[in-house]
């Protein structure tokens, strides 16, 4: 018997292109044979779109151009019932029981912790990580902290609130002095570089603080570490196992939001990275050992610098990595061995074997 998939995608995020296009590849990839797919597209202003698989993008060719088709067909979602928690709000009629969400959320409202708390509270299996993993993952100043506290190497940094911030309290004379330059600027809960900025002078470091302000209230003033960019994917819930390690070759200064997304020669993809075998099993136990000190579960990317001392320093974790036909992490699993349809099945049954595993959980105290 096929299984009915939700997949969640778009989103109120700067990177609800990102998510279309991972959507696109994640429809193509699915096994029909398998799984009846509900598309629910979510515009830049959250609402909720029941969608047709025919058109449910425009420009959906074109990475710059591509959108949500919005269609007349609301969703809401109901908690508390046990098999009809979506309702297509057109008619009132309920979509069916959904055996799993795949949320292709990226960033804000998707990533973070949001949709994964409404999933749970409406009783839904979901792929990725819980609520907890998706929100400390997804905050770059936390994350930090925690992987720091796990042994683990990250790079050197400030973190600044918007009402802590102002010309006086951020000095870039003394930030200079600290990480020298140039360094990086980035908002502290977003991803695919969004709101980043590389900044060598003091007038680039005004216009970075305004930019990565613009997308949270909360920033990081990060050193740049000097190294090689390498990714490693990584899958499974209570006992992950990390894909090989690709490498990231950026042709721009760094790896940028178009160099991951738009443009196809933004960057090069060394998928086998050329490493020893040493160094790559290195890299890979520091990609799980992250994956559990974040509690993340399901799937996640972990991308880290690799020195020419090969020392190992956490960049970020991306708890819902891009799925776009230029994307690492499908594409690490696939010279791993597991093809992109694979990789589906398993997230999928993942996501079911974590929501079985929950149900056992009491929902009542009973005194004895």
């Amino acid at each position: 018997m096929k299984k009915k998939i939700g997949l969640l995608f778009g989103g109120k995020s700067a990177e609800h292109e990102v998510s279309l296009q991972s959507a696109k590849n994640v429809m193509e990839a699915i096994d029909p044979s398998k799984y009846d797919v509900v598309l629910i597209g979510i515009d830049k202003s959250g609402k909720w779109h029941l969608n047709d698989a025919s058109h449910f993008l425009l420009n959906s060719e074109d990475p710059k151009l591509i959108a949500l088709n919005k269609t007349n067909k609301g969703i809401a979602v109901v908690p508390g019932e046990t098999e009809n928690q979506l309702v297509n709000t057109e008619g009132m009629e309920a979509l069916g029981q959904l055996d799993v969400i795949f949320p292709i959320l990226h960033g804000t409202l998707g990533e973070d912790g949001s949709v994964q708390g409404m999933l749970r509270m409406a009783n839904i299996p979901f792929v990725g990580s819980n609520v907890l993993g998706s929100a400390i993952s997804m905050d770059k100043d936390i994350a930090k902290r925690l992987l720091r506290d796990a042994g683990l190497k990250v790079a050197n940094s400030y973190t600044y609130t918007r009402t802590r911030a102002s010309k006086s309290s951020i000095s870039f004379d003394e930030i200079k002095q600290q990480l020298n330059l140039p360094l990086f600027i980035k908002p502290a809960n977003q991803g695919s570089s969004v709101g980043v900025s590389k900044v060598h002078t003091q007038e680039e470091f005004e216009k970075g603080i305004e930019s990565a302000f613009n997308y949270d209230h909360k920033i990081l003033i990060e050193e740049a570490i000097q190294g090689r960019e390498i990714e490693c994917s990584v899958l499974g819930n209570e006992n992950p196992i990390a894909s090989i390690p690709g490498e990231i070759v950026a042709t721009a200064d760094f790896y940028s939001y178009e160099a991951k997304y738009i443009d196809e020669n933004g960057a090069a993809l060394e998928i086998p990275a050329k490493l020893s075998e040493d160094v790559t099993k290195q890299i890979q136990e520091v990609a799980i050992k992250a994956f559990k000190a974040l509690n993340c579960e399901g799937m996640a990317r972990v991308d880290v610098f690799l020195t020419k001392n090969n020392e190992i320093i956490i960049n970020e974790i991306n708890t819902i990595p891009g799925f776009t036909k230029i994307s690492m992490y499908p594409k690490l699993w696939e010279l791993s061995g597991i093809p992109y349809s694979q990789l589906i099945d398993e997230l999928i049954n993942l996501a079911l074997e974590r929501h079985q595993r929950d149900s056992f959980l009491n929902s009542s105290f009973e005194s004895k």
